[in-house]
């Protein structure tokens, strides 16, 4: 199948060598990874010019083999237990306001790596008091007293994304269940209702309009704070292809549904990620 040209809207200008340079190196001298060069995000250019990243936690390697995901499949390394401490030096480093942490799945072990994420938000908030902390977590498999391990380390986002909407799960995250993902969601909110909860889609992978809107009902139902979306891009000829460009007017069309569904903060673009000027969030609803 020829591979979809990228309308304008989709083209950026490219980075700035010596921003890049410079976060690379720091990265490395602290043996971290970043989200922002693992999955070949869009806007690594951007944010590493102002002195932004998602550290990436527990390796580079996942234990899962999603086919949108461009992180590296196969055997994982032991955990690094100076990790969390180096995060809280990058963080302090990078003079972060907000700080945000994911990790690749690590089903291998026993809590999913929920202590590490626990671990890394108190070096954090011991070395940098005033930063506020996101976390962007895998499902754990389910295993609630894992998300409690984090809930109760008290970040102000705890963050996970259900990536796509229920009829494509089988397609593009056969090691996931749309289901075990909203329970996850869900008792965030009934655990701690004081906890900012996010996830994020993308789109572009064969979704319709209709599916997208009855996910957004789904959260609200569940009381999700922050919805991202993104479009979808293919990261190599192994994974899935991109089915459509959404055009940035129905990324628009999409952020006023969530809002009118009842979701108190929607980020909805071509370049949306995740993580991406995640600090505003905070910002508005903050206000609010």
């Amino acid at each position: 199948m020829p591979v979809k040209r990228k309308p304008e809207w989709l083209r950026k200008k490219m980075p700035d060598k010596k921003s890049l340079d410079k976060m690379q190196a720091m990265v490395k001298n602290l043996s971290l990874h970043t989200v922002c060069q693992e999955a070949n995000c869009p806007n690594v250019g951007e944010c590493f010019e102002k002195r932004t990243a998602t550290f990436m936690i527990m390796g580079d390697i996942c234990t899962r083999g999603c086919r949108f995901c461009a992180v590296t499949k196969g055997e994982v390394p032991a955990l690094d237990l100076c990790e969390p401490q180096h995060v809280a030096d990058a963080v302090a480093q990078l003079g972060l306001k907000h700080a945000v942490i994911t990790s690749v799945t690590r089903d291998d072990l026993p809590d999913g790596g929920a202590e590490h994420f626990a671990e890394t938000i108190r070096s954090i908030r011991k070395k940098n008091p005033t930063t506020t902390i996101e976390v962007l977590i895998p499902d754990f498999q389910g295993d609630h007293k894992a998300l409690e391990t984090v809930l109760q380390a008290k970040p102000e986002i705890l963050n996970h994304n259900i990536e796509t909407v229920p009829s494509l799960y089988e397609i593009v995250r056969p090691g996931a269940n749309f289901q075990r993902s909203m329970n996850l969601l869900e008792e965030v909110k009934k655990k701690t209702p004081s906890i900012l909860s996010k996830t994020g889609i993308m789109v572009g992978l064969g979704e319709t309009e209709k599916e997208v809107v009855e996910v957004m009902q789904e959260l609200s139902k569940i009381h999700c704070d922050i919805l991202t979306i993104g479009q979808y891009l293919q990261p190599s000829p192994e994974h899935l292809p991109v089915e459509e460009f959404i055009t940035p007017e129905q990324f628009e069309s999409y952020q006023q549904q969530g809002l009118a569904i009842g979701i108190s903060f929607v980020e909805s673009g071509p370049f949306i990620r995740s993580s991406y000027n995640a600090a505003r969030a905070m910002e508005v609803l903050s206000k609010k």
